[in-house]
């Protein structure tokens, strides 16, 4: 089997000096953001095909390792991840963009797992339908009891403090409401024993009724779906994959 030449490029935007490391769209507008190694976000046009506005959000020790941005954020702002531990969400306009973050999360670690924003999300199979093996858990106390659905989606997943640990935090409040444990059932050993946390995605499937759902990869072959509650504590834990398993 022949392999196809890779096709010629659209357009070629250039302008960074260190290697890029994530991108992202704005979901309604023609824009382009760009991160780089060594902490520089661009704007970009992606009609003109030029750099809009350019800053460094994060150092040059570091540098930038994701970006999202969302419409449940507003349409003038996006959200920035360093490896220095931190996640700001900034605003922009036609004159450029902010100098100083709106938000800026400080966990204390140095991330290797890029965030994941909440985003509605249609599954063909529900959440318990994944694995076999899932495990009731005890409800984790937080601070904050909050009866409101997950309609504005203003939360971010991350890996935390302790690197096998999943924090949930509100980009409006700068509050983190969840902290989900590290052990996740009596049949089955700690996630701290499983390794970093490598992958995140946290959503509102439509079949559960507003309840936020959070999967996590682990670094030693661990992943598991986690379900929480309307006060935002653990409902449930099931082990979708594990070493030796499927």
């Amino acid at each position: 089997m022949s392999k196809r030449a890779a096709p010629d490029p659209v357009a070629v935007l250039r302008g960074h000096r260190a290697s890029v490391t994530d991108i992202c769209f704005h979901p309604s507008k023609p824009i382009l953001f760009s991160g780089s190694a060594d902490g520089e976000l661009r704007i970009w046009d992606t009609f003109r095909r030029q750099t809009l506005s350019s800053a460094w959000l994060h150092s040059a020790a570091h540098g930038i390792l994701a970006l999202a941005s969302s419409s449940s954020l507003g349409t003038n702002k996006f959200v920035s991840q360093g490896r220095d531990g931190t996640v700001k969400v900034w605003d922009f306009d036609d004159t450029g963009l902010s100098r100083i973050p709106s938000v800026t999360i400080k966990t204390n670690s140095y991330h290797f797992c890029k965030f994941s924003l909440a985003k509605n999300q249609s599954t063909g199979s529900k959440a318990g339908e994944a694995s076999k093996d899932c495990l009731e858990t005890e409800e984790v106390h937080t601070n904050q009891s909050c009866s409101e659905s997950s309609e504005g989606l203003s939360y971010v997943a991350l890996s935390g403090e302790n690197s096998s640990e999943v924090e949930i935090w509100d980009l409006k409040s700068a509050e983190r409401f969840a902290r989900l444990p590290s052990s996740i059932g009596s049949n089955s050993s700690s996630v701290s024993s499983k390794g970093m946390c490598m992958a995140l995605q946290l959503c509102v499937p439509s079949e559960s009724q507003g309840f936020l759902n959070v999967m996590a990869g682990y670094s030693f072959d661990l992943s598991i779906s986690l379900s929480l509650t309307r006060k935002y504590t653990l409902k449930t834990c099931c082990i979708i994959s594990e070493r030796g398993k499927s």
